[in-house]
C-alpha cells in the first residue's frame, strides 16, 4: 500500500513515511486514514474504450472496482461517474466539455481519475463549471478516498473543484487557465471547501484566478505545489490545522494570501516577483510561520498609487502567532504590522535590501527577540565588540521620522536634509519624544550560509530603487 501511494505521490517509500510521520504529530488519525484509501472488488475488470463508444454508458454500466482505460483521441460530453473505479487515459486521451457545464461530475467515494486531458468545460462561476467537480455527499457522508492524479486541465472556470471531501489525494496535475479573461472572472485552478485529512501536493496551477484555493477545511497537507501567474498563490478562509509546506509562488499579486483562520502551520514556502504581498496574513492566529523565503515584492511602476507598495509580509489583526527564520529580500516594505497586531513572536528572521524595513502602526511596543536572539537587518549599522554574533546596540527600525515619510510620502526627498538629521538627534537625546515602535534588542551581524545567497547585487537593488 505504502509503495502504491509513494508512487502517486511522485515520492520514494522513505520520503512518504516522513511524510505520514509528520502529519501524525498534527492529526494521530491520519495514517488509519490513508491505509483506507481504496477499496477494489474482487470482480473487477478492465474496458478498453475507444473515441468511438459511448463513454457515457459504459460508465454507467461498470462495476466497483473497474478500470476504465481510454486509449487515444477525444472524448465529448459531461461525464458523470456513479461507480468507484478507476477512469484512466492512454497518452492523447482527450475529454473534451465542449464550453459548458462540467467536464467530469464525480458522485461516490473511491474514485480514481488519472492521466487525462481535460479541456474547454463551462465559464459560469456561479455554477462553479468545473473540469473536475465532486460536491455531493454520499449517503450522507463525505466522499472519501478521491484519488485525482497526473492530469491536465485547461479551461475558463474551475480546475479542480472539491466539496464535502475527506482523505482525497490530489496530486502531480497541471491546470491552467485563460488570459483572455479578466482575473475576476476566472475559476481557481484547485479549490478545496470543507475537505479533511487530505493531501494536495505535485501540482501546477496557472492563469486562473488563485492558485489553491482552500476555504472550511481542516487538517490538510498542502505541499510541493507550483503556482504562477496569478491574483493570489494559495489563499487561506476560515480553516484550521492545515499544513502548508515546501510550495513555490512567483508572478502573483499575493503570494500567499491567509485569512480568518488560525493552528496553520507555514513552513519552507518561496514566493518571488509579488506585485502587493508576498504573505498576507489576515485574522490569523495561533500559527507558525517558519523557513520561508520572501523575495522581490515590488508594486509596478505603472500601477503605483499613494500607499500602494510591495510589502514582504503583510500582517493585519493577526496575534498570538511565531514568525522565525524566515527571509524578507528586496520589498519596498519588509513587514507591516497594524490593526492590533500583537502577541507576536518575531526573531531569527532576515530582512535584506527592504528601503522600508518595518512599517508599524500601533500605540504598543513590541519586542522581536527571544532568548537573546533577534533577527537580522541588512541596514543595521551597530558593532559587535564581543564577538558574539549578536549586536551590541539595538535596532529600533521605525522611529517618530519613518512614521511622518509614511504619513507624507513626500518627505522621502529630505530624509538626508540636515533638518531631518537634527529631528533624529533630538530623538535620540529624549527619547521621551519616541513614540511605541518596534525593538530588536539582539540583533544578528550575520547571515547563515544558507541565507547568504539571497543577497541581491548592488546593481538588482539599485534597479529596484530606481523604479520607484
Amino acid at each position: 500500500m505504502l509503495k502504491c501511494y509513494a508512487l502517486f505521490c511522485n515520492c520514494t517509500n522513505k520520503e512518504f513515511v516522513v511524510l505520514i510521520i509528520n502529519k501524525i504529530s498534527y492529526r494521530s488519525y491520519f495514517l488509519m486514514a490513508f491505509l483506507g484509501l481504496f477499496t477494489v472488488s474482487v470482480h473487477a475488470k478492465n474496458i478498453q474504450v475507444s473515441p468511438t463508444d459511448n463513454l457515457q454508458q459504459i460508465l454507467n454500466e461498470s462495476d466497483n472496482g473497474d478500470v476504465i482505460l481510454l486509449s487515444t483521441g477525444e472524448y465529448f460530453g459531461n461525464l458523470i461517474i456513479t461507480k468507484q473505479i478507476t477512469l484512466r487515459g492512454k497518452m492523447g486521451a482527450v475529454i473534451n466539455a465542449q464550453g459548458k457545464g462540467h467536464a467530469i461530475i464525480l458522485k461516490n467515494s473511491h474514485i480514481t481519475l488519472e492521466n487525462l486531458k481535460i479541456i474547454n468545460w463551462g465559464d459560469d462561476l456561479t455554477d462553479q463549471n468545473s473540469g473536475i467537480y465532486s460536491t455531493d455527499k454520499v449517503k450522507g457522508k463525505k466522499a472519501t478516498g478521491l484519488l485525482i492524479n497526473n492530469n491536465d486541465l485547461i479551461g475558463d472556470g474551475f480546475g479542480i473543484w472539491l466539496n464535502n471531501a475527506d482523505q482525497a489525494v490530489v496530486s502531480n496535475n497541471k491546470v491552467k487557465g485563460n488570459l483572455k479573461l479578466r482575473s475576476s472572472d476566472r475559476g481557481n485552478g484547485i479549490q478545496i471547501s470543507n475537505v479533511t485529512n487530505s493531501l494536495i501536493s505535485n501540482n501546477e496551477a496557472s492563469e486562473t484566478r488563485d492558485g489553491i484555493y482552500v476555504i472550511s477545511s481542516q487538517d490538510n497537507i498542502i505541499e510541493k505545489n507550483i503556482v504562477h501567474d496569478l491574483r493570489y498563490g494559495i489563499h487561506y478562509m476560515y480553516s484550521y490545522d492545515n499544513v502548508v509546506q515546501y510550495n513555490t509562488a512567483y508572478n502573483t499579486r499575493a503570494g500567499y494570501a491567509l485569512m480568518s483562520s488560525r493552528r496553520l502551520i507555514i513552513k519552507d514556502n518561496k514566493t518571488t516577483d509579488s506585485e502587493d504581498y508576498g504573505f498576507l496574513l489576515n485574522f490569523i492566529t495561533e500559527s507558525t510561520f517558519t523557513g520561508n523565503r520572501v523575495k522581490n515584492v515590488w508594486t509596478k511602476p505603472e500601477n503605483k498609487v499613494l500607499g500602494r507598495d510591495g510589502k514582504g509580509l503583510f500582517v493585519y489583526n493577526s496575534g498570538y502567532n511565531t514568525l522565525e527564520n524566515n527571509t524578507i529580500d528586496t520589498a519596498e516594505i519588509g513587514i507591516h504590522l497594524t490593526a492590533g497586531s500583537e502577541n507576536i513572536k518575531i526573531y531569527g528572521n532576515y530582512f535584506i535590501n527592504n528601503p522600508t524595513q518595518v512599517k508599524y502602526v500601533s500605540n504598543k511596543k513590541q519586542e522581536w527577540s527571544k532568548d537573546g536572539r533577534g533577527n537580522y537587518w541588512s541596514n543595521y549599522l551597530g558593532w559587535d565588540m564581543n564577538n558574539d554574533g549578536v549586536g551590541d546596540v539595538a535596532f529600533e527600525p521605525n522611529d517618530g521620522i519613518d512614521k511622518l515619510v509614511w504619513q507624507y510620502p513626500e518627505m522621502k526627498m529630505i530624509m538626508d536634509s540636515p533638518a531631518i538629521l537634527i529631528l533624529r538627534w533630538v530623538q535620540r537625546q529624549f527619547p521621551v519624544l519616541k513614540p511605541p515602535g518596534v525593538k530588536d534588542s539582539y540583533p544578528l551581524m550575520e547571515l547563515p550560509v544558507s541565507n547568504s545567497e539571497l543577497e541581491l547585487s548592488n546593481t538588482s537593488v539599485q534597479n529596484n530603487l530606481g523604479s520607484q
